[in-house]
């Protein structure tokens, strides 16, 4: 399983300023940053891994969000034009990420691993600004600057706000939707 050292080296080999946080208390996930950290959700940052199944073929797909605005289901099976997508089991989570499940961070993903970025956390947090995340470590997170983060997750970037749903026809006339 990766870590905090094995971010760290990765971090250092490409001169990236950042920090290894030591926590007062265990996490259990990611969505613990913000309360243990004491620092806004919006800059706090997890990932979210689905299984997402396309004409009968199951593929990992990562998102990387803020904490406590994990993209739906059906926002990426949307995105995807997957038939159908869920959570991931913790099973699956370690052996696609090789991370602890509820503790993967955004980097050191293996390359062929889907990682979508949602938009609304990059649209969130100005450039300058340091993000947290975990480290796949329960008593260490990252401190590191968003633009450098950006910068170092191989994922594509994807608009993950809920979908709104097609307009419903009743009797062949339209209805409108909110």
């Amino acid at each position: 399983m990766k870590d905090a050292l094995a971010i760290h080296r990765w971090l250092l080999a490409h001169q990236i300023h950042h920090e290894i946080v030591r926590l007062p208390r265990p996490l259990t996930c990611a969505d613990e940053l913000p309360e243990i950290l004491d620092a806004p959700a919006a800059r706090c940052v997890c990932v979210t891994v689905f299984d997402a199944v396309t004409r009968g073929v199951a593929e990992p797909v990562a998102v990387v969000g803020a904490v406590g605005a994990a993209p739906t289901p059906s926002a990426v099976a949307a995105l995807l034009g997957a038939d159908r997508v869920s959570a991931a089991s913790a099973f699956l989570v370690n052996s696609v990420t090789d991370y602890a499940a509820g503790l993967v961070c955004p980097l050191l993903l293996p390359d062929g691993l889907t990682v979508l970025v949602d938009r609304r956390l990059a649209d969130g947090v100005h450039p300058d600004e340091s993000v947290y995340t975990v480290t796949g470590e329960r008593r260490t997170a990252l401190r590191i600057r968003a633009r450098h983060l950006f910068s170092l997750v191989a994922g594509d970037s994807a608009d993950l706000a809920t979908p709104r749903p097609r307009a419903l026809t009743t009797l062949g006339s339209p209805m409108r939707t909110a």
